[in-house]
């Protein structure tokens, strides 16, 4: 009697286009054996795929932008604090994220870390007071000297890099003997990185996440 009562339920079910989750008793079994149908939701692999996406994505380089490139951060903090721009960097993490850290020593040797934030808007110029060691600060002036008046100064050479991606650093490097910029872009999650010459302006790829 029971049997007949379910299977006229799960009949009626059925007929009426309603997906049917069942369990059918015996009369002297009381464990549940599933009831076939139809209707029947099959699991895809598509789950499966967008995990394996999820994993991709996530080894790949995410930047936090900023509403103005390095180009532009460069150009308003030297419009704020005169002088020669020897790096900017991008803050990508935290409270400052797209904000801009623009180095410039002026032309009395003094240098000023520029914020510059994301609508372009000086935040501040704060006078770098750390004394290195003497070697260090040979090196430094140096490259300021090397830098100031160069044909292809931070600004230009950021220019020059955005060509390739989305410039997130700038600084010089002097590791090859002669004074070049070195540039962080980072483009379709893959960051690089570009040595561009100070006087020709010359792009050369140093190294990249797929190499």
């Amino acid at each position: 009697m029971k049997r007949n009562i379910v299977i006229a339920t799960l009949t009626a079910a059925a007929l009426a286009g309603g997906t049917v989750v069942a369990f059918a008793a015996g009369d002297d079994e009381s464990a549940a054996r599933p009831a076939t149908g139809t209707n029947v939701r099959v699991v895809s692999d598509r789950d499966d795929d967008t995990d394996d996406r999820s994993d991709d994505t996530e080894d790949r380089t995410t930047v936090r932008g900023s509403g103005v490139s390095a180009a532009e951060a460069i150009a308003a903090a030297l419009r704020h604090t005169p002088g020669t721009a020897v790096s900017a960097e991008l803050e990508d993490d935290g409270a400052d994220a797209g904000t801009w850290n623009v180095d410039v020593v002026r032309s009395d040797g003094a240098e000023y870390d520029v914020n510059v934030s994301g609508a372009g808007k000086v935040l501040g110029a704060y006078r770098d007071n750390d004394e290195g060691d003497d070697d260090n600060d040979s090196e430094d002036r140096a490259e300021s000297a090397a830098l100031k008046g160069a044909k292809f100064d931070a600004h230009k050479a950021a220019l020059t890099a955005a060509a390739k991606g989305t410039v997130t650093e700038i600084d010089a490097d002097d590791d090859s003997g002669a004074v070049a910029w070195n540039v962080a872009t980072v483009k379709a999650g893959t960051t690089s990185e570009w040595s561009v010459a100070v006087d020709t302006g010359k792009i050369t790829r140093v190294q990249s996440d797929e190499d």
